[in-house]
């Protein structure tokens, strides 16, 4: 999950690197985040929760959980 995260840190910086709005940032994160369910093996009971809330949710619903997501793991870079 750390080696995820730190990579989806890094490519947030890289997109608002090049000047792209967080809302375009965010539909990016919702692409990954439909890669991710579509593809992925959950391998712990987080992922598998989360994989859990995207299979449910609607578009928006997952578009919110991707921008929480990409936030959360921002602010924890940003904090250490």
């Amino acid at each position: 999950m750390e080696e995820f995260k730190s990579l989806l840190v890094k490519a947030i910086g890289v997109a608002k690197g090049v000047g792209l709005s967080d809302s375009a940032v965010a539909a990016l994160a919702t692409r990954l985040g439909d890669f991710l369910a579509r593809f992925a093996d959950p391998a712990d009971r987080e992922q598998r929760l989360l994989k859990e809330l995207w299979d449910v949710g609607t578009e928006a619903e997952r578009q919110a959980l991707a921008r929480m997501i990409a936030k959360m793991v921002v602010q924890e870079r940003t904090q250490h």
